[in-house]
């Protein structure tokens, strides 16, 4: 006979297992399945760049990134095994210029540095295969006496470990190796801010603490332009060639620089960007970097995934809570914020670069130096930085659009009504209307500005980037409409269904096109590496009707920025807890119906409830239950807003498991 306490066990393991049956993911039919990235045949026309340093016989010195002789030979006769084959510049920049194209799985091999090792050592591999390559020395070190110690990047290191002039001018006579330029003096990091975090030289403007100021551009260029002309002259005295290709130190790039080593003559930039790259233009050379001592089955698995990108898993930061009057209290909430980034284990910060202490979206200062608006404190690039390099995260630039309160004369975005005279909609952001000109110029700075002062791998373009179908009725906006051949009436343009519709589509592409100038502004001055983000609402995605109301539009969005963001916040939208799952699988759905989409889409869950009456944190179990949903779904890349780190909340123990890769390895 079975007992109560039996009858009362087995009772309780069916309702669990039924619970846990409702939960599971849907089951995908494997033909259904998306195809694994290393599964599918080499894309047409991209190139396979590897970074390699030193190479060594004995102890591979992670001080000079070293590789192991045996471990190189081996790499080496993989890559010949599987197909690869290495290409010249000639072959890439020829390939380019429609000449012939490049063979089936090209392969671009890359020596920074100048070490000795390349001559005695990787020379007569490459000889042996008949594989061209790339040198790139630093002239200072080529500089160096016999029996001084080179200065590499601060630490004294023996001067045999470095090539010589004339080892370069044998390397470069031996026809299957070009030398190119890794900056003259440049290859060492230098004071940045007044915090003195040290970055780049060459790819930034340098920071005086006697004087308290940034170098100008005028001087950043000088210092770079002077350095690009020593460099070529030494290459050039060595080779009797003109270097044609530039080598980014630490990788990281400028678009300032970029423009003057163009003018200098080169062809080619190579930065330390991960990912296949076509060379289709000087902006444009990923390679990637061996470190580490690989074994062949890490240094395969690094080449067959060399293509994937892996989760997004973002938390989106107010800058705000970092800032307190005490600089030291500022510095210590720092160390909190990048600790628990590094605790958390996700691959990007969305990180505010301007100050709303009040939490009404009108910004009245900035965490960066500008010519425009008060500076909070000099703190963005600090804490981007600090983020980068010790939690080792991506971070974007989270910046407003419009909602900047900046002179009172400058025109802000106004609402018609039938019935009253056209004012500013106090229910919503109060933003400037970007069909001024004066306006569009000073955003314009302002995103300059941020370029020039700090440090970052991307751009998040704020929600206030909306107009209503009100919106915007004043004399610069009713002009543009005009311009583009439509009514420069409110009322005639919305008195009509199909002029209606031409009008808001006109308003969501100006918005779009408004983000691209301040994108290109950006990556004039940082680098074209900069990526974009801007978030979405979810009423567009859900009900496409209601572009009308935001001008904002899901297939604009992905095709103009690597990332859409929408907001992926249920309580928000007044969608009760319990309907929360059914309301994110329709989000989902709809992003999905479009092929790619969900690649190219971050979701952004909420961690605070803003409604009446909650206006608290939403529960981490709830939290981490939406991120599974969203993954079963199919969606990899998510995050959640706002962080609160001085508080822990959400609690690290418990949306950690959900949030980072390592321990919620879900596809």
């Amino acid at each position: 006979m079975v007992s109560f306490y039996s009858r009362l066990l087995l009772g309780l393991g069916i309702a669990l297992l039924a619970a846990c049956a409702s939960e599971a993911p849907p089951f995908v039919a494997p033909q259904e399945r998306p195809q694994a990235i290393s599964e599918t045949p080499w894309p047409t026309g991209q190139v396979l760049a590897l970074a390699y340093h030193d190479v060594q016989d004995g102890e591979a010195d992670q001080a000079f990134l070293s590789v192991r002789t045996a471990k190189l030979l081996e790499q080496l006769a993989w890559l010949h095994e599987q197909g690869f084959q290495a290409v010249s510049v000639d072959q890439l920049l020829a390939a380019r210029d429609g000449g012939p194209a490049l063979p089936e799985k090209p392969l671009l091999l890359s020596f920074d540095d100048g070490f000795s090792s390349f001559h005695s050592r990787v020379l007569p591999l490459l000889k042996a295969y008949q594989w061209p390559a790339i040198l790139a020395p630093v002239g200072v070190w080529m500089d160096t006496e016999a029996g001084q110690p080179v200065d590499f990047g601060g630490l004294k290191t023996p001067r045999e470990r470095f090539a010589t002039w004339a080892q370069i001018r044998a390397i470069a006579a031996s026809g299957l190796v070009e030398i190119a330029a890794h900056t003259d003096a440049l290859h060492y990091g230098a004071r940045a801010n007044p915090q003195g975090n040290q970055q780049p030289a060459a790819a930034t403007r340098l920071y005086d603490p006697q004087r308290q100021r940034y170098e100008s551009d005028a001087q950043y260029q000088a210092r770079i332009g002077a350095d690009v002309a020593r460099i070529s002259a030494k290459i050039k005295a060595a080779t009797g060639r003109a270097p044609r290709v530039w080598v980014w130190p630490y990788g990281a790039a400028s678009g300032s620089a970029l423009r003057i080593v163009g003018e200098q003559g080169y062809q080619l930039a190579l930065t330390l960007e991960n990912g296949l790259g076509d060379f289709a233009s000087l902006e444009q050379g990923p390679r990637m970097l061996l470190s580490g001592d690989p074994d062949i089955q890490r240094f395969a698995a690094a080449v067959s995934l060399v293509q994937e990108r892996g989760p997004m898993r973002v938390v989106h930061v107010d800058l705000d809570y970092v800032y307190d009057p005490d600089p030291q209290q500022m510095e210590a909430n720092l160390g909190v914020l990048v600790q628990r980034i590094a605790d958390l284990g996700v691959s990007s910060v969305f990180l505010q670069a301007y100050a709303d202490p009040e939490g009404d979206g009108l910004v009245k200062s900035l965490y960066f130096p500008n010519r425009h608006l008060p500076m909070r404190a000099d703190l963005f690039n600090r804490a981007a930085w600090q983020l980068r390099t010790r939690a080792k995260v991506e971070v974007f630039a989270w910046m407003p659009v419009l909602s900047f309160d900046l002179h009172a004369s400058l025109p802000r975005v106004q609402r018609w009504s039938a019935d009253a005279p056209v004012s500013v909609d106090t229910e919503q952001y109060r933003r400037l209307s970007p069909f001024d000109a004066q306006v569009r110029q000073q955003i314009g700075e302002i995103y300059e500005d941020l370029a020039r002062h700090a440090h970052f791998q991307g751009l998040l373009f704020h929600d206030d980037a909306l107009l209503s179908d009100f919106e915007d009725a004043g004399p610069a906006a009713l002009a543009a409409y005009q311009a583009a051949g439509l009514p420069g009436d409110i009322a005639q343009l919305r008195g009509d269904e199909e002029q209606l519709q031409r009008w808001t589509r006109f308003k969501s592409r100006y918005l779009i096109d408004f983000t691209a100038e301040l994108t290109a502004r950006v990556r004039a001055i940082r680098g074209p590496q900069v990526k974009t983000a801007r978030n979405l609402f979810a009423q567009p995605i859900l009900n496409p009707h209601s572009e009308t109301w935001f001008a904002q539009n899901l297939d604009d969005f992905l095709g103009a920025y690597d990332w859409t963001a929408p907001m992926a916040m249920p309580l928000m939208e007044g969608v009760e807890t319990a309907q929360s799952n059914a309301w994110l699988d329709r989000l989902v759905q709809q992003i999905g119906k479009r092929p790619g989409a969900l690649e190219r889409t971050v979701f952004e869950l909420q961690a605070r409830d803003w409604r009446s009456g909650h206006n608290g944190p939403v529960d981490e179990a709830q939290l981490a239950a939406w991120m599974r949903r969203l993954q079963w779904n199919g969606v990899r890349h998510f995050g959640y807003y706002p962080d609160d780190f001085l508080n822990d909340q959400p609690r690290l123990q418990r949306i950690r498991p959900a949030l980072s890769n390592a321990w919620y390895p879900l596809p």
